[in-house]
């Protein structure tokens, strides 16, 4: 029997949003604010946001380097979540993002963010796009939106 001492865990941070998955959430986010989608990634998420509605801003830019437009959201890269978090806290604009489930339960995440923050529950588990293909099916854990000053009715909103 292989011993989880013996994976080797690899960090890939290329997974991107499906258009569907901002859809789900447009009614959360403000339509007369300007969007910044601070993670580039393959470019279509900033496209999927336009396509639904939005005025955003998406560039190759660097994200600890740059302050734009006036609410955040964003699938940004999971494996640097650490130096992420505060510097959200830094800039303190509004934010959606798409995390994993047990981001919420980090101390870099509270000390951040505790008593702040307002969850947006997907019906279903979130599936990424990897190389152009659609993961249907294949993500193993669950993300949350996660949301920063953005006035949701609840803490705690489950999506039908």
């Amino acid at each position: 029997m292989a011993s989880f001492f013996h994976k080797t865990f690899i960090k890939y941070d290329d997974y991107m949003t499906q258009k569907t998955d901002w859809e789900i959430i447009k009614q959360f986010i403000p339509k007369d604010k300007v969007i910044w989608e601070a993670f580039y990634g393959d470019g279509k998420s900033g496209e999927y946001l336009q396509e639904i509605g939005f005025d955003v801003i998406h560039e190759p830019i660097d994200f600890f380097e740059s302050d734009r437009g006036d609410v955040i959201v964003s699938n940004p890269p999971f494996s640097i979540c650490k130096e992420i978090i505060p510097r959200l806290k830094e800039l303190d604009k509004p934010f959606i993002l798409i995390l994993p489930s047990s981001k919420i339960n980090t101390q870099y995440f509270r000390e951040y963010f505790k008593d702040q923050i307002q969850i947006i529950i997907p019906l279903k588990r979130i599936q990424f796009i990897k190389d152009g293909v659609d993961l249907v099916n294949k993500c193993n854990f669950d993300c949350f939106y996660y949301c920063y000053k953005m006035n949701l009715p609840k803490d705690i909103v489950w999506l039908d």
